[in-house]
């Protein structure tokens, strides 16, 4: 019996769209479902009644929420095409920076996305840092485990593009090719990528989202 897969999740969630790469990457196939956040469905409440939210995963039947967690559950269930080293200590460090990407970066970012003025100024030197300890892991790498895309690239994916569009709708510049090199060659590699490529949202749409959300200066 073949393995039925349901990914809930939204068109612009950079979480969703780490399951989407990850199924993609190891071969799977699987059905999406698109929430409307506003009016979420009663499937979704069913599946995830702790936290409400998308993403999750259903592996015949049984549901799996949190992106960093469903990424490793795809790991652990499919051995195709790994995405996280053998070598336990690169595992763990794999993990480690996989974590960094969603409780300092991210975080950061959003702070600065969603502040104005002087608490907004006072954000940017806080993202910059991130990015400094990122550019120096990336360094002599094409990718966080070496020559293929991995548990920490589809971690820190959503950089690749959802940076840029943070940086039109704030008019902060993060990501400049003399300042992080490496950051800058591994979102032209990571971008490279077919899976990631044909899996990207409109950038206009995801624009405008952002300027709806976002506070008038």
């Amino acid at each position: 019996m073949a393995d039925e897969l349901k990914v809930f999740r939204t068109w612009s969630s950079p979480f969703g769209l780490r399951i989407i790469w990850a199924l993609q990457l190891k071969g799977l196939d699987y059905e999406t479902i698109f929430e409307d956040l506003s009016q979420k469905s009663p499937l979704l409440l069913q599946y995830n009644p702790t936290y409400k939210k998308i993403p999750v995963l259903v592996h015949n039947g049984k549901p799996i929420s949190e992106s960093l967690v469903i990424l490793e559950y795809i790991e652990d269930t499919w051995k195709q095409n790994p995405l996280l080293p053998e070598d336990p200590y690169e595992r763990a460090m794999a993990r480690f920076w996989a974590k960094f990407v969603d409780d300092k970066l991210l975080k950061s970012v959003i702070n600065v996305l969603f502040t104005k003025g002087k608490e907004q100024e006072e954000g940017i030197p806080k993202v910059m840092e991130n990015l400094k300890y990122i550019e120096e892991e990336l360094k002599g790498k094409k990718f966080f485990g070496g020559a293929t895309i991995g548990f920490t690239d589809i971690a820190l994916g959503w950089t690749a593009n959802l940076l840029g569009v943070i940086e039109e709708v704030t008019g902060i510049k993060f990501i400049d090719a003399q300042k992080f090199p490496q950051i800058s060659e591994w979102m032209h590699n990571f971008c490279d990528v077919p899976v990631i490529k044909a899996n990207w949202p409109s950038r206009d749409k995801l624009v405008t989202k952002y300027q709806a959300h976002v506070a008038p200066k």
